[in-house]
């Protein structure tokens, strides 16, 4: 089933590449997406979406969940939901959103073949892609276009295409907070970080991102590497010593609460009610 929390970490695997389907739970990841849009060949399309359940048992063998991100265009896009709408797949990548119309077509296709397959309604979630710079004046709409929604993240080489920038640090921080606000508004997960998802060319560098990401409100993120999966999984888990504090802040807040006090210190710090909610945050991530 989906879990609640968002994933750490979310690696995508070509859904035609036997060698990565067969290494993928080795991986370590939370979840594994199977590609059947990017990295897929148009001539190796239907074979591919043919065993797509197939894949699906043999990456979730350590337990992790597995996604599928579908085509882009329509046609494409219906074909793959008849074949991958199942309880083994718990929720669908949509790529390249560009409203929340697109959405809800998706999401009502979804309903109707769920019906068909006497699957519980609602059973299968989405993650919405965005990729252009047209999506983003939409955010807020799309967020909070199904209840279907449970995250939105960026493709960063396509958006940053779009806007006719490099997919840099400095110049995706921008769309980031502005996906991230827009997440946080309809309560759904932000994922993804600000660099090229394309580049693990150097782990020092996508360690940096991720931290950053996680810093200024990310979630967890997809990644299309096993380096980049253990980076995400560390960064995006909360230490021995953060899970410490935030057990002891809470401790400390609560008592002196209790007392009559609403604003208190901690460890040099003044505690108010916002920086225990950041702590309870923490806390909640333990429970992936």
């Amino acid at each position: 089933m989906t879990k609640l929390i968002p994933w750490r970490s979310l690696l995508f695997i070509p859904a035609n590449n036997q060698k990565f389907i067969e290494k993928a739970h080795t991986r370590e990841a939370d979840g594994y997406i199977l590609d059947l849009e990017d990295s897929i060949p148009i001539d190796h399309k239907t074979t591919t979406r043919a065993n797509i359940l197939a894949a699906a048992q043999v990456v979730a063998k350590s337990g992790a969940d597995t996604l599928v991100r579908i085509n882009a265009g329509l046609r494409l896009a219906v074909r793959d939901l008849e074949a991958i709408v199942d309880p083994q797949i718990c929720a669908i990548v949509i790529p390249k959103v560009s409203s929340a119309a697109h959405i809800q077509l998706i999401a009502e296709t979804i309903g109707e073949i769920e019906q068909e397959k006497q699957m519980p309604i609602g059973y299968t979630r989405l993650i919405a892609q965005i990729e252009h710079v047209e999506a983003m004046p939409k955010l807020d709409e799309i967020a909070a276009s199904s209840p279907r929604l449970m995250a939105m993240t960026m493709g960063t080489e396509d958006l940053s295409l779009s806007i006719g920038m490099e997919p840099t640090t400095e110049a995706l921080i921008g769309p980031c907070q502005q996906i991230i606000m827009a997440c946080r508004r309809a309560n759904i997960a932000p994922m993804g970080f600000p660099a090229s998802i394309a580049d693990f060319s150097d782990p020092a560098k996508f360690q940096a991102a991720a931290e950053l990401a996680n810093k200024i409100g990310f979630a967890g993120a997809p990644c299309v590497h096993p380096m980049q999966v253990k980076i995400l999984n560390q960064v995006f888990m909360p230490t021995e010593e953060q899970i410490q504090q935030a057990n002891e802040l809470i401790q400390s807040f609560q008592l002196q609460y209790e007392q009559g006090t609403g604003a208190t210190n901690f460890a040099n710090k003044m505690i108010d009610l916002p920086v225990v909610q950041r702590a309870e945050n923490l806390l909640k991530r333990l429970n992936r």
